[in-house]
């Protein structure tokens, strides 16, 4: 009787679980025949993109391409940044922030240098990992070394400093440089 009970049990669920798996493959293949375009545009399934990409909200509002290309942007950052002292007045943002891939981390690197009194071309090799023609002989730089970030190279140039604190506020400092030229 018990093992008579556990087969139709068992019965019982293998067919619900196929009845189950066959409703849902065909609702994936969406509905056929008269009117079927139709429903395929109202369903739900039209609204949303299965493309990973397009689920990112781009915020332009933080970014350089809203204000123009990069060397628009450094263009208007040169006058400002010179007249601060921040900038040698010899030197363009474009020159001094060729080896960074983003312009806001050029920036925290120059204010940095700025607030620290840290060469800036040391800040820059150590930070980027690359080395221009500038003279870092006196940097505490090893050669062929890999980019460590602002926080990393401003604590090996100035170990005394509080280095979290400083790329926080070299951050600050150049995000509203970038808010001061976009209006």
């Amino acid at each position: 009787m018990k093992k008579t009970l556990f087969v139709g049990t068992v019965l019982l669920f293998g067919v619900s679980i196929s009845l189950t798996v066959d409703a849902e493959r065909s609702a994936a293949q969406g509905p056929a025949g008269v009117g079927a375009s139709a429903a395929t545009q109202d369903s739900s399934h039209s609204l949303h993109s299965l493309n990973p990409i397009k689920w990112v909200k781009k915020d332009s509002r933080n970014s350089t391409d809203a204000l123009g290309s990069r060397s628009e942007v450094e263009k208007k950052l040169t006058p400002s940044l010179q007249a601060r002292g921040i900038l040698a007045a010899n030197a363009t943002v474009t020159d001094a922030c060729a080896p960074f891939t983003a312009l806001d981390e050029c920036l925290a690197a120059l204010h940095a240098s700025h607030n620290l009194g840290v060469d800036f071309n040391c800040l820059r090799a150590d930070a980027t990992g690359v080395h221009t023609g500038a003279d870092v002989s006196g940097c505490k730089v090893a050669d062929g070394e890999k980019a460590q970030g602002l926080n990393k190279a401003i604590h090996q140039l100035k170990p005394d400093v509080n280095a979290k604190q400083a790329t926080k506020d070299a951050e600050q400092q150049a995000k509203d440089d970038l808010k001061a030229i976009g209006g």
